[in-house]
């Protein structure tokens, strides 16, 4: 029944994509320069999660690689590289420069200052979820770098500029921007029919319990590919010759928690704090919770930063929000 499983994971880059071109060729747009031997500016891609962000970012990449002999390029999940010396490292390492290199013992500096001495080809790096870098100084350490080209990803600008200071914004702020909106049902499930052309074998499923996995994904990729392949995977395991649609809302449940499962474990130690606390109180008021917020941590950080924090939760669907300032409420997403 599967014939390639990759296809069947988040991470995948498609050879081709769907119901994105404006995105693609806007984005090939701002890194064209590069095919002339020329800096480009930074590009910053931002929407809801699973609206392609990422893939749209790695596709392009692809596609400018077949047009430049020499490129080099590099991912970094800031959400699990957040410190300035592991985002650091990620970049270095995408440019073979870590052998040397001692995680406890080797100064930051000294990271730097080997990617500003940096002599090889064009580098692009794209800088996923950038708004859980702790230290946002190091995007203006790398904006001035000429040979480095970035690529900046985050579910929306406030996140990112509200947490940065006048230098940085001052270079950030004329960035080209480029909004990810959420995908329609139907174009959740043209990209499930390439998955399925890709990954599947014969019609094993049809277009109306695409459907059906497309209802249940609201907009959202990612959960949308989750539920197919528990899907295929179910059906397999119990020999079936197709994907039912009873199978389908069966493992939706299971499909969403593996995914909230793995967002929560990739939370920063302040956002695990605040998601615990939000958790075991049921629902809890912000004075509250920023009390109870230091009474548990070492080094609390600003309100203003608590506050994005919270945002990022309630992106990522853990939390939700009622109520205005401090009349809110803020209550753990089951």
């Amino acid at each position: 029944m599967i014939t390639d499983a990759r296809v069947l994971q988040p991470e995948f880059i498609p050879q081709e994509v769907k119901h994105r071109d404006g995105e693609v060729n806007y984005l090939s747009s701002v890194l064209q320069p590069i095919l002339d031997g020329q800096p480009a500016d930074p590009a910053f891609l931002y929407g809801p999660s699973g609206a392609g962000k990422t893939c749209i970012a790695q596709f392009t990449i692809e596609c400018l690689r077949e047009n430049v002999v020499e490129l080099n390029h590099q991912y970094v999940n800031c959400w699990e590289d957040y410190s300035r010396f592991k985002t650091l490292y990620t970049l270095l390492d995408g440019i073979g420069q870590t052998l040397d290199i001692h995680r406890q013992s080797t100064p930051k500096d000294v990271l730097l200052d080997r990617l500003r001495n940096y002599e090889g080809p064009p580098y692009i790096v794209i800088l996923d979820e950038v708004d859980q870098l702790e230290d946002k100084s190091l995007l203006y350490d790398l904006y001035r770098i000429p040979s480095i080209t970035m690529i900046l990803i985050a579910n929306n600008e406030e996140g990112l500029f509200a947490s940065i200071d006048d230098r940085l914004n001052s270079r950030l702020t004329d960035c080209t921007r480029i909004h990810f909106r959420q995908y329609r049902n139907n174009e959740i499930v043209a990209i499930l029919k390439d998955r399925v052309r890709w990954g599947l074998q014969g019609d094993i499923v049809n277009e109306g319990r695409l459907n059906t996995v497309a209802n249940n994904a609201a907009g959202d990729a990612r959960v949308a590919i989750g539920i197919l392949r528990k899907a295929a995977r179910a059906s397999k395991k119990n020999n079936l010759n197709e994907i039912p649609e009873q199978v389908i809302r069966n493992v939706v449940p299971e499909a969403k928690t593996e995914i909230k499962q793995k967002t929560v474990s990739r939370l920063t130690p302040h956002q695990q704090t605040l998601y615990e606390i939000i958790t075991e109180y049921g629902e809890i008021g912000p004075q509250d919770l920023h009390e109870e917020y230091r009474c548990r941590v070492t080094d609390p950080k600003t309100q203003r930063m608590v506050r994005n924090y919270l945002s990022k939760l309630e992106h990522y669907n853990l939390i939700r929000s009622e109520g205005n300032t401090k009349a809110r409420i803020y209550r753990a997403v089951a």
